[in-house]
């Protein structure tokens, strides 16, 4: 019977042929929007993971309840030998240690006195240790205005904007004043050796980016970091081995009833990268829905259509003793066919147009230079969801379609049929 009713489709294509056409449409569409959105939110996370989660991060539980104050008073301590057991427990996990700050920036005149003022905040990295990714990490030739970047432990880099308005250029010299991880005043000269564009207006005001070497004199925070970020060796999220991760991390290292005790969170579980990431998760089923339902009306006319052209048929089939179940369920299972074979060629011309679009559209021309906050390319991400997600809406949209407009099946009368088929 199967093979029946496949040669019964390629035989009669006037009933097969429209609604493969609206199958392989849809099936299309699902495929390219899902690969477009993962691939724009995929760089909205690997952003937020290079800028400032990490794929995990590792901080004192007291640093962590508090992290949006960002108090290096209650930074990790004893980092060397926190690292050593990071290594030692995740080998292949690449980690890096930054401290967030905040002071004021003081501008001398030539006589070594207060000029201009303005507060500013930024971040320290580790840019100056041989093999160090960081600079590529957060973009930083990239977003490079005027200078250049960071060689020594006490030159650091503003936001050109901040620069402009506090009217330093690359080569002066300004003072950064804060307090120390133990609330000492500190009061430290630095150079600015360049200028970079964030992308962000709040960082574009007061932005500063310094090597975590200088800051660590300045802050006092020697063996100590605010933040210890790893990154999977591939460059690639993956939430089931982070919070495998830091699900072990925990249970080994962390104590509730110690405050300074580290504590490690996936990507997330920081911020709103919770609410990110289940939009993200949520997302797929909202367009599988939409297309399923809009494919499902759109089949279920068709299926009327055909089923007035084949009523004599059907009344044929009815009155030579054929079961209308069985009619039914013959109606159903021409759909699945239909809907697999439109899911195929939909998927395949979807797959087509998500290649092309793995290329991007490059938006950097209305960012300027600021690429180290946000993507100057949009491009689409085929992920291994992509080969299957045109299938749930391809095959269960033409079930339904066809078991709506199959109803009226069992609303013919045997009575009538005789007279149908003498007209």
């Amino acid at each position: 019977m199967l093979r029946f009713y496949i040669k019964g489709l390629f035989r009669d294509r006037s009933r097969s042929l429209m609604p493969m056409l609206v199958v392989a449409i849809g099936v299309t569409l699902v495929v390219l929007v899902q690969c477009w959105v993962m691939g724009v939110f995929g760089d909205m996370i690997v952003f937020n993971a290079k800028f400032a989660t990490g794929h995990v991060k590792v901080m004192s539980r007291a640093y962590s309840e508090n992290i949006d104050q960002t108090p290096n008073d209650l930074a990790l301590l004893g980092t060397d030998t926190i690292l050593q057991e990071l290594h030692a427990e995740f080998p292949g996990m690449e980690w890096v240690q930054r401290i967030k700050f905040a002071g004021l920036v003081d501008v001398p005149d030539e006589n070594g006195e207060t000029r201009i003022q303005g507060p500013g905040a930024g971040m320290a990295v580790d840019l100056l240790t041989p093999g160090s990714k960081e600079a590529d990490r957060l973009n930083l030739s990239k977003s490079l205005v005027r200078g250049r970047l960071i060689q020594s432990p006490d030159e650091i880099l503003l936001s050109d904007e901040f620069a402009t308005k506090l009217e330093v250029d690359p080569g002066d010299q300004v003072t950064l004043i804060t307090s120390t991880m133990y609330g000492a005043m500190s009061i430290t000269n630095f150079t600015v050796c360049g200028t970079v564009k964030f992308g962000s207006v709040v960082l574009d005001r007061g932005g500063i980016v310094a090597d975590i070497s200088g800051i660590r004199d300045a802050l006092d925070m020697q063996d100590a970091t605010g933040e210890i970020l790893g990154y999977f060796p591939n460059g690639e999220y993956n939430d089931e081995k982070a919070t495998a991760m830091a699900t072990a991390f925990n249970a080994k290292y962390s104590d509730a009833n110690d405050e300074f005790s580290p504590i490690m969170l996936s990507l997330r579980e920081q911020g709103t990268m919770t609410m990110m990431m289940t939009i993200i998760d949520y997302f797929q089923t909202l367009i599988i829905g939409i297309f399923m339902v809009a494919m499902a009306i759109v089949l279920w006319n068709s299926g009327l259509l055909g089923g007035l052209r084949r009523y004599g048929e059907m009344g044929l089939r009815i009155a030579i003793g054929e079961e209308k179940r069985h009619i039914y369920g013959s109606l159903i299972t021409e759909s699945v066919f239909i809907g697999l074979a439109g899911s195929v060629i939909g998927t395949a011309f979807g797959l087509l147009f998500a290649g092309l679009l793995t290329k991007g559209i490059d938006i950097s021309g209305m960012m300027g230079n600021s690429s180290m906050m946000m993507q100057g390319v949009m491009r689409a991400k085929i992920t291994p969801d992509a080969y299957y997600i045109g299938f749930i809406p391809g095959i269960l949209a033409t079930t339904f379609g066809t078991a709506m407009a199959g109803i009226g099946i069992f609303k013919r009368r045997t009575a009538q049929l005789f007279k149908e088929l003498q007209a």
